[in-house]
């Protein structure tokens, strides 16, 4: 009998406990194995260019580059790379730009073990990873309304409590410019007022608060 073949994993996690962990659910598997581990998505690219992994689990928020430019500079450079979004945010526009970005699965860092493993060996075959829970965020709001970086420049000011004329000081505009910003950001979230969007863009992962 022919062994399996091996499905080698570059974990990436600024935190070096999930490393440990995803290496241990990932070290029970006969035909798995972590070649390597990266803290940053900088670190990232340099493994993955050392090691050329099966499959890469990217966290999206780290320091120095985070998750989604990785994952833009991989795919980039190894346009058949298998990558997997593994993070703690399930907004529909953290979901969206992780694939747009070239990642071909999207996992919550709190799912269960079999799950993880299910999504790996997917990845791995061509499919992919991304449970339905997590589709079905992206069907909700798709065709998708996004915001331009302006706009969402407007509502991180927005949501550290800054008024129109704050916003447009600091961002070097007119009050009235920023106006038809907030205008386009209430239309486009179809939220009431400007509290409602922020609830809205922190739900949907448009914007984080740090």
């Amino acid at each position: 009998m022919n062994p399996l073949p091996e499905i080698t994993v570059l974990t990436v996690d600024d935190h070096a406990l999930i490393r440990h962990g995803l290496a241990t659910v990932i070290g029970h598997e006969p035909d798995m194995r972590v070649v390597a581990e990266a803290g940053d998505g900088e670190q990232a690219v340099e493994q993955y260019r050392e090691h050329q992994p099966s499959i890469v689990l990217m966290d999206l928020r780290m320091p120095v580059m985070d998750g989604v430019e990785s994952i833009k500079a991989i795919c980039l450079e190894f346009p058949a790379a298998r990558i997997i979004a593994l993070t703690t945010f399930e907004g529909d526009e953290d979901i969206y730009q992780a694939l747009a970005a070239g990642a071909s699965g999207y996992l919550l860092k709190d799912m269960l073990r079999t799950e993880l493993i299910a999504a790996i060996r997917n990845v791995y075959r061509g499919y992919s990873g991304i449970p339905p829970v997590i589709a079905a965020k992206v069907a909700r709001h798709t065709p998708r309304i996004g915001l331009t970086r302006r706009e969402i420049e407007v509502l991180r000011l927005i949501a550290e409590g800054k008024g129109n004329l704050e916003i447009a000081v600091m961002l070097g505009r007119a009050e009235g410019t920023v106006k038809i910003h907030v205008r386009n950001i209430l239309e486009k979230l179809a939220a009431d007022d400007r509290t409602q969007a922020v609830t809205i863009a922190l739900r949907r992962g448009i914007i984080h608060l740090d």
